[in-house]
């Protein structure tokens, strides 16, 4: 018999294990399985800031499906018909950006849920989600493993934050450093003490909401912060970060030492 698949992430996330991810924005789907095989907790697909659609989406669920990674899908918006494409096609982790009320909270988790509960649509037949229909009440019983975590990345959403975490259905907050700068007046500045305080003080609200906390942070001191702090789900880098810097150090690594080797030679006058 097929079963609903368990949601592991949202599992750790109630049980207050730190989960550690990575963001996957490179929108390919051989990038994402090897990454799924590096030993991340998480993998964020992102169709925010990256190339990705829902069916490229789709093939990078199919692709991590045999890994212990728990794939997480951030869709472009916080859309009902977005959110019902991604819930089809598998993913049961999604993380809606630019959340700055609790009534755009409550209408994010609504399109998550099936009538009466919520507005999702009925098409469990055409689903990878249900299997098909394989998946013996899957209407019933999705939302039980599905994890919805919102994005606060601006001052509106900072001040609405306890309303943000207190609507039911909502499994974590998830703080956006660039974007939160940004909205501070700080553009360009993510890593200032000022977003910084502003994101340990919101990590705290969150947790005593009874709910868990994310972030974005590549800077392993600054990642260590929001750990002490209390965050729970944190992508500690990202693909093109990781390719990008080590693409560079090795390029650099033959030039310099070339370059080096020249200076060398001629110092001794060319022989």
């Amino acid at each position: 018999m097929t079963t609903l698949p368990r949601n592991t992430f949202k599992h750790a996330l109630s049980d207050g294990k730190p989960q550690f991810g990575l963001w996957a924005a490179l929108a390919d789907a051989y990038v994402t399985e090897l990454l799924a095989t590096a030993g991340f907790d998480w993998l964020l697909i992102d169709n925010e800031h990256a190339p990705n659609d829902v069916r490229s989406t789709l093939v990078q669920l199919q692709a991590v499906a045999a890994y212990a990674s728990h794939p997480v899908v951030r869709p472009v918006r916080s859309d009902t018909a977005l959110i019902k494409q991604l819930l089809d096609i598998g993913a049961q982790t999604l993380l809606l950006p630019m959340i700055d009320t609790a009534a755009q909270a409550e209408e994010a988790v609504a399109a998550t849920r099936y009538p009466p509960q919520g507005i999702r649509g009925v098409g469990s037949a055409l689903a990878r989600a249900s299997r098909w229909n394989r998946i013996p009440d899957y209407l019933s019983e999705a939302a039980q493993e599905l994890c919805v975590l919102v994005q606060v990345e601006t001052t509106q959403g900072m001040e609405n934050l306890p309303s943000i975490a207190a609507v039911d259905g909502v499994d974590g907050v998830f703080f956006g450093p660039a974007d939160l700068s940004a909205s501070m007046g700080l553009l360009g500045k993510p890593g200032d003490p000022r977003v910084r305080d502003a994101i340990r003080a919101g990590i705290q609200t969150v947790r005593a909401a009874g709910k868990a906390a994310g972030v974005l942070a590549p800077d392993r001191e600054i990642a260590e912060g929001y750990l002490a702090a209390g965050a729970t789900f944190v992508a500690v880098g990202t693909d093109t970060g990781l390719l990008s810097r080590a693409a560079a150090d090795l390029a650099a690594s033959y030039k310099d030492k070339a370059a080096a080797a020249t200076a060398a030679k001629n110092a001794k006058g060319g022989y």
